[in-house]
């Protein structure tokens, strides 16, 4: 019998020609969906209602790779994927991006209009410490090779990545000091919220920089606005904010030695491409009753 598929609330063009693409019948909603594409992730609320009322759906496609707006849709009986791994590549790019404009001193040289302090400091050779393991971390090895940093990473389970030392969390704040560049790419969940507060921060060394483009609320915004301006660390770079998006006169912006991009590591642009692509491969799993790619745990949070 062939698998309805439904996309809501709002559907796109390219996600319905990926379901179609796969041959998934696209359909509206109604008691014959049996796999949903889900667009919007700030209403988890009415997803959950959604579900409610259309209990026969086996699988939910969840738009992002951070699931943490659904901490408690996802722990309904129905299969959930996110899109974790697949904006992976501009994520990395992103971050990357940040790290060397911090260490290259580029903030302050975009806003000067004096010749300034001849400063800078090279990611060659230097020791990197990320901390998340999943696919964004898989690729930034890829794009820090190059560069023959010596990476360590910190994540949930001791599982091997090449190109690198793993630690799990127990190891991150013996490591915090050794660091020169610390990148965020974890998941948001209660263990990682406000994971960087004073204390962590402060285990840093002065020279050492700070780029999150994971979750904001994994920093503790207030905490390193106070590090930034006494000079705890040296800078950072942040493509997520706690709150976000950050207000007008938040005393975040006047940090000092802070770099903000607002969430732009992807673009809709990049989404749309890279999501459908995701609906294409998972509509394809779903019909053919295989694995399907990006599997949420309801008991890890992501």
């Amino acid at each position: 019998m062939p698998k309805v598929i439904s996309i809501a609330p709002k559907s796109f063009p390219e996600y319905e020609e990926a379901v179609q693409s796969a041959g998934g019948v696209l359909a509206p909603l109604s008691t014959e969906t049996k796999g949903l594409i889900w667009t919007d992730y700030s209403s988890p609320g009415d997803l959950a209602e959604l579900l409610r009322n259309h209990p026969q759906i086996d699988w939910v496609q969840l738009p992002f790779a951070g699931v943490d707006a659904f901490e408690q849709v996802i722990q309904v009986p129905h299969r959930f994927t996110s899109a974790k791994g697949a904006y992976r590549e501009p994520v990395a790019e992103h971050a990357l991006a940040l790290s060397l404009a911090l260490m290259r001193i580029l903030p302050e040289r975009a806003r000067a209009k004096h010749w300034g302090r001849p400063f800078a400091v090279s990611l060659y050779d230097a020791k990197v410490l990320i901390v998340g393991g999943g696919g964004i971390t898989e690729e930034l090895l890829n794009l820090l090779a190059p560069f023959r940093a010596d990476v360590t990473v910190i994540r949930k389970q001791a599982i091997g990545l090449q190109g690198c030392r793993t630690l799990t969390f127990e190891s991150l704040d013996a490591e915090l000091p050794q660091a020169d560049l610390v990148l965020i790419t974890a998941a948001l969940t209660p263990e990682t919220r406000h994971l960087f507060d004073a204390r962590r921060v402060g285990l840093m060394k002065p020279s050492a920089y700070l780029v999150n483009i994971a979750r904001g609320p994994i920093i503790k915004s207030e905490d390193l606005i106070s590090a930034l301006d006494e000079g705890v660390i040296a800078g950072a770079a942040l493509d997520v904010t706690d709150p976000e998006p950050l207000p007008e006169g938040h005393p975040l912006w006047d940090a000092k030695n802070i770099l903000i991009t607002p969430h732009t590591a992807d673009t809709r642009e990049m989404v749309v491409r890279l999501f459908s692509e995701r609906i294409r491969e998972n509509t394809l799993a779903f019909i053919a009753g295989e694995p399907l790619v990006g599997a949420v745990s309801a008991k890890l949070g992501y």
